[in-house]
C-alpha cells in the first residue's frame, strides 16, 4: 500500500492476499489519474471501488514486483537497500497488450509501466530501511505467503508402493502466488531452462545461491548439482531419506526451504523416547525423603512398544526404521544409552526406593547427580512423566487456589485476604506432606499472618508430632513477633528463648522440658548458637524469619539452624536471591535437603544453565516452584487497595572539598594496585569502594573530623530540600544509610530541616527499645523522621507512617534496598510512597547503580521466568573505570 507521503504499507486485511490487493488498489489509482497529464503521484486520494478485471490487472503488475522482490539473493537482502530488476522490454509490450479497458488505457505503454515499477521501487525502498528490518522478516510480516517466493523448495514424499525406494524426492522453486494466494512450484529443472539466456542469468543466480551455499558443507548435495540429479524427481531409500533429514538445519540456514510428509509433527519423524514414569501411587513415607515408584518403557507418540518392539529396534541400524505402518526415526546407541541409564534408575528405585527430591529433579530436567546431564539430554529422547499420585500432588502445589479451605477459625482475631487465604492452604499442604516451604511473597504482604494463621490451625487439630514449633528471626524482629501474636493470635502459648524477653533461670526450665502446653518457641539466629537444646528438640515446624540470613553456607549460625529437627520447615523471606544462585541453594539445603544436591554439585549445575542458549534457567525454575509462593505488591491481581510507588534517582552533585578528596583517592588506589595481589589486594579494593561512598555521602565521614557542614556536601544539600517539602505537607521520612556512623549527623541535620528531633534506630539500639522507637514513629505525630541503619532497620519493621524513603547511600544488592523500602510500602500504607535514590553523578556510585539494575534482573529471570562478578575479581583498569571521577557531570554548581 502506498501512502500519500510514497511509502509503502504491505497491511493484513481480511482479503486472501492483501499485498497484491493493496498494492493492485494504489498502482490502478495512480495510473488513472496520473497518465492524463505526465504525473505519477502515487496515492494522493482515495479510490473507488475497483473493477474487477482492472483490479486484477494491476494486481498481477503488484504481484510481478513482489516476486522480483522476493528473489533477491541473501546477500541483497542483508545490504537492505537491494536491487530489483524492471521488468524486460518483453515483458512490458506483453503487459500492455494485456491491458483491459479501462480509463486512460489509451496512454498506457512500456514507458508508463517503467515509471510505475520505479516509483514502487522507490517507495518500497523507503518503507524497508524505516522499518530496520530483514526483507524477509518484513515482507513475511505483511503477508506470510510470500515468504517462499522466489525460493527454492526440497520436497520429501513418502512412496509406498515402493519397498525399495519408499520416498520421492524433487527440488522446486515457487515462481508466484497464484489467485488464491499459494504457492505456484515449478521444477528447478524448468528454472534453469527458462533462466538461461543472459537476459534473467542474474536472477537464475540469485536463486541458485542458497543451493550453493548449502552444497559447500553437504557433500550429498554438492555431487547432486555437478551430476545434475538436483534438477529431475528421483526415487530416494530409506538412507538417502534420512540424510535429508539429518541436513535439515543446515539446509534451511542456507536459505532452502524443506518439506516432508504432513505427518511428520514440527518436520521431522517421530522418535522412540524413552518414557519414566513417576509417582503412579502414594509414596511411602513423608517429606523429601519419601519413597516413589519409578517404572521405564519405551514410546512412540505416546503408543507404548512391547519388548519386542524394543529389542528389534536395538537391532537395527540408526536411521529411518518403519515401526508399526509409520516412520521412526531412530539413533540406536543415544536409544540404547538412555534406556540403559534410565534402568539402572528403575532397579536403584525397586530396590532401595526413589526420593521425592530425586523425582522433582527428574521431572524438572534438573537431575544434578545423575550421571547424564539434564541439558545434554536431547529434548525428545527422554521423558519423564507423573503418574497418576504424583502428577495430582504437583497440581495442588503449582496452583493452590485450588486447594480445599482451612480455616484457623475465631481464633484468629483477623480477616485473611484471598491471597492470605490461598498462602495457608499452600503452606498446611505442604508441611502435611512433610515438605519445606519457602513464603517468598513481597515484603508487606502479611507472611507473619499466615504463619500465625497455620500454627492455629495445627494447634486446634492436635498433637502431630511434636506439639511445638519453633521460630528463628532475626534479633530486631523478636519483639514484632509477639505484638503481632497478642494482636492477631493470642490464643498461641509462646515462649520467648531470648535474654531479652525471658530471665535465664525461666529459660533453663524450659531447655530441661518445660515445653508442655507450648504451641511456638521464638528464638533469634544468635541465640540458637548460645541454647544448643534447641538444636536437641523434635518440633513440628522450623520456621526462619528473613531466611535470607542463612545465605552463607559456611557460618556458624548457617550450620546450627540446618541442624534443627522438625516434621516440615519454612522459610519467609521477600528476597529468596539476594546476590547469586548459592543463595537459593543454602535456604533450600535447610527446607529440603538434597533436592538441589550437594553445594558442589549445584554450582557445576548452575555453571551449565548460565551457558545455555534459551531460557537457561527454567530446569532450575521447575524444580523450585512448587515449593516457592512469590506474590508481588505490583500485582493488582494480588492486591488492589495498595498504593503507588514511585522509585526515583535523586542525582547529588559533587562540593568541591569531595570532588578533590574522591580525586585523591582515584590516584591513591591506582598506586595501591600496582604491586597488590591475592588477599592483599581484595581488601585494598574493599576499603577504597567504602572509602568512595563515604566521601560522597560527605568528607566529615571519611576524615572523622565530626564537622558535617551542609556546604561540603551534595547530598546534604539535596536532603533539605526533600525534609523542608515533607515538613511544608506534614509527612514522614525514613532515611536508610549502610554506615551506623552517618546516622547521628544525619538526624542532627534532619532536626534542624524539620524543626523537630527524630528517631534514630541501629545495630547498637538495644533490642527492647527498638518496639517503643517503631511505636512513637507509627503514632506520635511530633516524630517527623527516621534514621536507620540499613541492616538493623531493613527488615520485619511496619513503618507506614512515612510517605518518603531516602536511601542516602547505596547498597551492593537491590534486594536489600528493597527490604528497607518496604518497612513503608506494605499493607497499611494509605499514602502513595515516594522513594529517593541519592545518587552523585559522574562517581561510583553512578555505576553502583547499573550494577544494582543487573542483579534486579537475576532474581526476575529466576522468578519470574549468573550473577555478577565480585567487584573485587575485576581487573584494574575495570576497577579503576568503576571509581573514575567524571568532573563534568559531578561538579556542584554555584
Amino acid at each position: 500500500m502506498l501512502t500519500p507521503n510514497g511509502h509503502l504499507l504491505l497491511l493484513e486485511s481480511e482479503e486472501e492476499n492483501a499485498l497484491e490487493v493493496d498494492l493492485a488498489l494504489r498502482l490502478r489509482g495512480a495510473f488513472a489519474r496520473g497518465v492524463g497529464h505526465g504525473l505519477l503521484q502515487l496515492g494522493a486520494s482515495e479510490v473507488g471501488t475497483p473493477l474487477p478485471p482492472t483490479l486484477g490487472y494491476w494486481r498481477d503488475f503488484a504481484a510481478r514486483f513482489v516476486t522480483a522482490v522476493c528473489g533477491l539473493s541473501e546477500e541483497d537482502r542483508e545490504r537492505g537497500n537491494a536491487p530489483v530488476a524492471h521488468p524486460d522490454a518483453a515483458d512490458l509490450a506483453g503487459l500492455v497488450l494485456a491491458a483491459p479497458p479501462m480509463r486512460g488505457a489509451e496512454y498506457l505503454s512500456a514507458a508508463v509501466l517503467t515509471a510505475l515499477w520505479s516509483e514502487l521501487l522507490r517507495a518500497f525502498e523507503t518503507e524497508l530501511k524505516h522499518s530496520s528490518r530483514p526483507l524477509q522478516d518484513f515482507l513475511n510480516g505483511r503477508n506470510a505467503a510470500w515468504n517462499v517466493v522466489g525460493r527454492v523448495h526440497f520436497h520429501l514424499a513418502e512412496n509406498r508402493s515402493d519397498v525399495q525406494s519408499p520416498f520421492a524426492f524433487m527440488a522446486t522453486y515457487t515462481s508466484r502466488l497464484n489467485a488464491q494466494a499459494k504457492p505456484q512450484h515449478r521444477p528447478l529443472g524448468e528454472a534453469i531452462r527458462e533462466h538461461a539466456g543472459a537476459t534473467h542469468r542474474l536472477r537464475l543466480l540469485s536463486l541458485l545461491v542458497p543451493v550453493q551455499r548449502a552444497s559447500a558443507g553437504c557433500e550429498w548435495l554438492r555431487r547432486m548439482v555437478d551430476s545434475g540429479e538436483l534438477y529431475q524427481p528421483l526415487r530416494w531409500t530409506a538412507a538417502e531419506a534420512y540424510r535429508l533429514i539429518q541436513a535439515i538445519p543446515e539446509l534451511e540456514s542456507a536459505g532452502i526451504v524443506v518439506r516432508v510428509p504432513a505427518a511428520w509433527r514440527a518436520s521431522r519423524p517421530p522418535r522412540p523416547q524413552v518414557v519414566a514414569r513417576v509417582g503412579g501411587s502414594p509414596p511411602a513415607g513423608l517429606g523429601a525423603e519419601a519413597l516413589m515408584d519409578f517404572r521405564v518403557s519405551v514410546a512412540v507418540e505416546g503408543d507404548t512398544l512391547t519388548a519386542a518392539e524394543i529389542k528389534s529396534l536395538l537391532a537395527a541400524p540408526s536411521g529411518l526404521v518403519l515401526l508399526r505402518g509409520q516412520w521412526v526415526q531412530l539413533d540406536r546407541d543415544e536409544l540404547a544409552r538412555m534406556l540403559s541409564e534410565f534402568k539402572r534408575i528403575e532397579r536403584l528405585a525397586a530396590r532401595e526406593g526413589l526420593t521425592f527430591a530425586r523425582a522433582m529433579q527428574l521431572m524438572a530436567g534438573a537431575d544434578m547427580g545423575s550421571v547424564e546431564e539434564a541439558d545434554d539430554l536431547p529434548t525428545d529422547a527422554v521423558r519423564v512423566v507423573a503418574g497418576p499420585w504424583f502428577e495430582a500432588t504437583l497440581a495442588r502445589l503449582r496452583s493452590p487456589e485450588g486447594l480445599a479451605e482451612v480455616d484457623p477459625g475465631a481464633s484468629l482475631i483477623a480477616t485473611l485476604r484471598a491471597y492470605q487465604k490461598t498462602g495457608l492452604r499452600w503452606l498446611h499442604l505442604l508441611t502435611g506432606l512433610g515438605l519445606g516451604a519457602c513464603l517468598a511473597d513481597d515484603m508487606g504482604l502479611g507472611k507473619t499472618i499466615q504463619v500465625l494463621a497455620l500454627l492455629l490451625v495445627l494447634k486446634a487439630r492436635g498433637g502431630v508430632r511434636a506439639s511445638a514449633s519453633l521460630l528463628v528471626a532475626p534479633a530486631s524482629l523478636l519483639a514484632n513477633w509477639r505484638s503481632e501474636i497478642e494482636r492477631f493470635a493470642p490464643s498461641l502459648q509462646v515462649v520467648m528463648a531470648h535474654n531479652a524477653f525471658t530471665p535465664p533461670a525461666e529459660l533453663k526450665r524450659v531447655a530441661q522440658g518445660g515445653l508442655a502446653g507450648t504451641d511456638l518457641v521464638i528464638t533469634s539466629y544468635g541465640s540458637l548458637l548460645r541454647m544448643p537444646w534447641l538444636a536437641e528438640a523434635d518440633w513440628r515446624l522450623a520456621i526462619l524469619d528473613e531466611a535470607q540470613v542463612i545465605k552463607t553456607p559456611g557460618t556458624r549460625q548457617t550450620r546450627a539452624v540446618k541442624q534443627l529437627r522438625a516434621g516440615a520447615r519454612i522459610a519467609l523471606t521477600g528476597t529468596p536471591v539476594e546476590n547469586r544462585l548459592g543463595d537459593l541453594w543454602s535456604i533450600f539445603d535447610f527446607l529440603n535437603p538434597g533436592l538441589m544436591g550437594n553445594a558442589q554439585e549445584f554450582t557445576a549445575f548452575a555453571k551449565r544453565l548460565a551457558v545455555r542458549r534459551e531460557n537457561p534457567y527454567r530446569p532450575l525454575r521447575e524444580l523450585v516452584r512448587p515449593y516457592i509462593l512469590r506474590r508481588l505488591k505490583t500485582d493488582k491481581s494480588v492486591i488492589t487497595d495498595l498504593p503507588d510507588k514511585v522509585e526515583m534517582n535523586a542525582w547529588c552533585a559533587l562540593s568541591r572539598r569531595q570532588a578533590a578528596l574522591y580525586e585523591e583517592s582515584v590516584q591513591a588506589l591506582r598506586a595501591g594496585l600496582h604491586d597488590a595481589d591475592g588477599i592483599r589486594r581484595k581488601g585494598i579494593v574493599l576499603a577504597f569502594l567504602t572509602r568512595f561512598k563515604q566521601i560522597c555521602n560527605h568528607p566529615s565521614q571519611w576524615l572523622g573530623d565530626g564537622d558535617w557542614h551542609e556546604a561540603d556536601s551534595g547530598k546534604l544539600a539535596r536532603l533539605r530540600e526533600l525534609a523542608e517539602c515533607a515538613a511544608e505537607r506534614q509527612e514522614k521520612m525514613l532515611v536508610f544509610s549502610q554506615f551506623r556512623e552517618a546516622t547521628e549527623p544525619l538526624a542532627h541535620f534532619l532536626g534542624g530541616a524539620f524543626g523537630r528531633a527524630g528517631a534514630v534506630l541501629h545495630g547498637g539500639t538495644p533490642v527492647a527499645r527498638r518496639r517503643d522507637l517503631v511505636r512513637r514513629f507509627q503514632d506520635d505525630e511530633t516524630v517527623p523522621f527516621m534514621v536507620l541503619s540499613l541492616k538493623a532497620g531493613g527488615t520485619g519493621l511496619n513503618l507506614t507512617a512515612a510517605s518518603h524513603v531516602v536511601h542516602f547511600d547505596r547498597w551492593w544488592n537491590p534486594a536489600v534496598e528493597d527490604q528497607a523500602t518496604d518497612r513503608a510500602f506494605r499493607i497499611g500504607q494509605t499514602r502513595k510512597v515516594l522513594v529517593h535514590k541519592f545518587i552523585c553523578r559522574g562517581t561510583l556510585e553512578e555505576r553502583i547503580d547499573a550494577l544494582i539494575s543487573s542483579k534486579r534482573r537475576l532474581t526476575q529471570e529466576l522468578f519470574e521466568g549468573g550473577a555478577e562478578r565480585h567487584l573485587t575479581e575485576l581487573t584494574d583498569r575495570e576497577i579503576m573505570r568503576l571509581v573514575a571521577l567524571d568532573h563534568r557531570s559531578a561538579a556542584l554548581e554555584a
